[in-house]
């Protein structure tokens, strides 16, 4: 397990040393644990020393629990996640999962998000759910059906007898049709996983998923990547039912 600060700068430079929470037992179905969360404002984030608490806190929680579930699920070889803050200027609240060349995955959150996050729970649930991107397979399964999408296209067109300019148009679009042809479904797969990891480190998926209430809503768009705001939250209402009998 690893957390590495690209600069947390102005955030973490007004909390000073900052003491990390007690890590979570790494077994995949641990007890939650009630925690005290700092209180946002009314309509606002949190102040930057408790959105650099939050974040450091969240990570030492959930971390080790996203890494158990990635070892029982058993669909990728590389669970040892690697936590970045992406601290280029201008970017947008944001956060996505990648692997290095190594096959290690990363998971990176823009300063942006971690300022913007009204509690602890909301980075829980952003984290859980990038985590579960890897442990889905979600990055080589998309660059399959993109390859595969690719390859078809490509024989359409020299089949309709396009030249190699528009073959090589035809195999661009056809990727980019394949890939996002299953983007929605990922989206809701690692939402419900990412709410088992949240809840299972002890946190509030129900709470953590309010932060769509803040996104524009995709709705249903065509070869949309998102699916929409309401059903990802309709999807974390229901993992929790599932996880706690209610």
């Amino acid at each position: 397990m690893q957390l590495k600060l690209v600069a947390l700068a102005g955030v973490l430079a007004l909390g000073g040393c900052i003491a990390p929470y007690p890590q979570t037992n790494p077994s995949p179905r641990p007890t939650p644990v009630a925690q005290p969360l700092p209180i946002a404002g009314p309509n606002g984030p949190l102040e930057p020393e408790a959105a650099a608490r939050n974040f450091l806190s969240v990570v030492q929680r959930v971390e080790p629990v996203a890494e158990a579930y990635c070892r029982e699920v058993g669909l990728v070889e590389n669970c040892d996640f690697q936590i970045l803050v992406d601290d280029r200027p201008g970017q947008p609240p944001n956060a996505f999962q990648t692997l290095d060349r190594a096959g290690r995955p990363i998971i990176a959150f823009s300063v942006a998000l971690i300022a913007d996050a009204r509690n602890a729970d909301e980075i829980a649930f952003v984290l859980g759910h990038e985590a579960a991107h890897h442990i889905r397979g979600h990055i080589p399964k998309q660059e399959q059906s993109a390859v595969l999408g690719a390859v078809l296209a490509g024989v359409a067109a020299q089949a309709a007898g396009l030249g190699d300019l528009g073959i090589e148009q035809a195999q661009q679009l056809g990727a980019g049709v394949a890939a996002r042809s299953y983007s929605k479904d990922y989206e809701l797969e690692a939402d419900a996983m990412g709410t088992e990891i949240a809840y299972h480190a002890g946190y509030d998926p129900l709470r953590g998923a309010a932060f769509f209430n803040r996104l524009p809503d995709p709705g249903d768009q065509f070869l949309g990547s998102h699916p929409a705001n309401a059903q990802r939250q309709a999807t974390v209402a229901r993992v929790m039912a599932e996880l706690t009998g209610r």
